[in-house]
């Protein structure tokens, strides 16, 4: 069909009663719909989680806390430990060096390994196993060394 035939098609099924209208013809096919206000979409992402504020005083202990974060360089999922049976990478308390795997984030099925970017210790991991994160997100308070 060319582009006016298509048309003189359109203006007939406007004018008539039929609601849908399917038409295939070898390698062409055409579907018209009426009473539709708009096209059928996909339903939208759920927004994100809110960040949840800090009441007042564990707002004032996390000023005082002093330390670096270790943020996440992606979006994605943030795993502990290499396979749900393995011990998590690090612990609060431990010591870790410079290029230590401290954790991994999954995004699109690939795994990326969250490596130390200086000698420190963890003071507080601050996401749970498996817990969704976004790009900058902190994941762990340390103190450098």
């Amino acid at each position: 069909m060319n582009f006016k035939e298509i048309k003189e098609l359109i203006k007939i099924f406007d004018k008539s009663g039929l609601k849908k209208f399917k038409l295939k013809k070898e390698d062409f096919e055409i579907s018209l719909s009426k009473g539709e206000e708009h096209s059928p979409q996909l339903p939208p992402a759920p927004p994100p989680p809110p960040a949840i504020p800090l009441p007042k005083e564990e707002k004032e202990e996390s000023n005082k806390k002093k330390g670096e974060y270790i943020t996440s360089p992606m979006v994605g999922t943030f795993y502990q430990a290499p396979s749900p049976d393995s011990p998590p990478f690090v612990k609060v308390g431990d010591t870790v060096s410079k290029g230590q795997t401290i954790g991994i984030i999954e995004a699109m099925k690939i795994f990326n390994e969250i490596e130390a970017e200086f000698d420190c210790k963890i003071l507080e991991i601050l996401v749970e196993d498996g817990q969704p994160v976004e790009y900058d997100m902190p994941l762990f308070l340390v103190e450098r060394l």
